[in-house]
């Protein structure tokens, strides 16, 4: 399951097939530490609120469909306060730490930690680390309060400042004992929590009473488990603009064509959501289902169709589309960022001049295509409104979490209801497209675009048969 090689997965076995995966506590590793009466107890904008503790048993299904017959299959604990805390409030000394990628709703989360520890818990001491995972070692930090953040979530990006790898484990940790850091809250994609997860391993060896939280960040929406990330209905509503601007573009000329770029290194979900809303689109290309460019069923072929049947039309592609047939006519380098990913060719400048060269060389009709890349404008963008509602949940989840002395976690959505998650179960692989589900099905619907490789293996097929009558008139 992807689980570090320093732990055991924390697993719990009930009845009927309830397998609960848990996450780690600090007494795991600490003994003996004290539990202390939660303060939410006596806060009077909780007084109105009927059970509002979470029952220690409270578990969350990670699969919701089931039959007669199903197991109770895998859970995960339920996030939210509980009635015993393991911090006193003074002795907390928190730490925020944003890595990797902007994304709308970084300094929503921010905010949200600081209020929900300072006024649900009453913690005084919050550090921001200032530049990523570097900022611990580099000693670059600002303290954080409920007035200087009080206005951070209308802006775009996120005011701690971020950066990608700069990860030494043995650095940070000795940083974090150093300063007297015992809550740290990691915000970040999956690289962000893998590095999170090799913290926590430190700090468990060591047995220090920290507790390391991760609240999952990528714009792409490909971190597996749960339902979806923060930032990405954001990213989706920013991403019609460009599709309608594109759209405009395309009916307003002759033959019009616009080209849409959008993020989504190995995952389509922002193209393929954007694409659904927009009903725009004639034509959705991702990095899960493979495509090809000429011949009877291909791109050039299907362009050409549409723009006879309609006079104009729109293509959604995303970042990590195409990437093989790009790298056959350009050279592909195999150079990665500071995070480990692979740094991609430009697939829609490539795709856009490959579409100019065929109707070029066709001499059938004469195209005006328009290309539009907003990727860095859809991250850098506030978050929307249903991301900030969702932003404030996570950080208080996690906030929950860590004073109920739970460690080692993400704050996520599963099924609609928030749980923690063991890092294992976050970093395993990433989420993907699943062009075999109903929802490709639905855009495919939608589009009216072939199912490309399909297409190829139906033409391959019947080639392949009239190559064999052939063979047998021969005879």
């Amino acid at each position: 399951m992807g689980s570090s090689p320093n732990s055991k997965p924390k697993i719990v076995r009930g009845t009927a097939g309830y397998v609960l995966e848990d996450v780690p506590h600090m007494t795991d590793y600490v003994p003996d530490l004290p539990t202390y009466s939660n303060p939410l107890q006596n806060n009077p904008a909780y007084s109105v609120v009927k059970q509002y503790f979470v029952h220690v048993d409270d578990s969350v299904p990670q699969k919701i469909i089931s039959n007669k017959d199903s197991p109770r299959g895998v859970h995960f604990r339920r996030a939210g306060p509980r009635q015993k805390v393991y911090f006193e409030s003074d002795d907390v000394q928190a730490a925020i730490v944003t890595c990797g990628g902007l994304c709308p709703g970084l300094n929503t989360v921010i905010r949200e930690i600081v209020c929900a520890l300072y006024h649900m818990y009453g913690v005084r001491k919050i550090l921001g680390i200032n530049g990523g995972y570097k900022g611990f070692y580099a000693h670059n930090t600002i303290s954080l309060t409920p007035k200087n953040v009080n206005d951070i979530h209308k802006r775009g990006g996120t005011v701690l400042g971020s950066s990608r790898g700069g990860h030494d484990t043995t650095k940070i940790v000795d940083s974090i004992q150093d300063r007297g850091i015992n809550q740290v809250y990691i915000i970040g994609g999956d690289g962000t929590q893998r590095g999170a997860d090799r913290i926590f391993e430190e700090i468990r060896r060591r047995h220090l009473k920290v507790a390391v939280v991760g609240i999952p960040k990528t714009i792409d929406n490909d971190i597996p488990v749960i339902d979806k990330s923060f930032g990405f209905d954001t990213a989706v509503e920013e991403a019609q603009r460009a599709i309608n601007a594109a759209h405009v573009e395309a009916e307003s000329g002759e033959n019009g064509i616009g080209v849409v770029k959008l993020m989504g290194r190995y995952s389509g979900f922002i193209a393929m959501y954007a694409t659904l809303a927009s009903r725009d689109v004639d034509c959705c290309l991702i990095p899960e289902s493979p495509f090809y460019l000429e011949g009877p069923g291909g791109l050039f072929d299907f362009s050409e169709k549409r723009l006879k049947e309609n006079g104009h039309m729109v293509i959604v592609i995303a970042e990590g589309a195409g990437q093989e047939l790009v790298s056959e006519s350009i050279q592909s380098m195999h150079k990665q960022d500071a995070s480990g990913n692979k740094l991609l060719q430009d697939v829609g400048l490539w795709i856009s001049q490959k579409i100019k060269d065929y109707f070029t060389k066709q001499k059938t009709m004469t195209i005006n295509l328009k290309y539009i890349d907003p990727t860095y404008m859809i991250r850098a963008v506030p978050s929307n409104a249903s991301d900030n509602v969702y932003c404030t949940l996570l950080a208080q989840s996690a906030v929950h979490g860590a004073m109920a002395g739970y460690t080692g976690f993400t704050s996520g959505l599963v099924n609609g209801r928030h749980a923690y998650i063991p890092f294992y179960r976050i970093i395993e692989g990433q989420n993907k497209v699943v062009i075999t589900d109903r929802m490709w099905a639905r855009l495919l619907s939608s589009t009216n675009q072939p199912s490309f490789m399909l297409n190829k293996a139906l033409i391959e097929e019947k080639r392949e048969d009239e190559e064999e009558e052939n063979n047998d008139g021969q005879q």
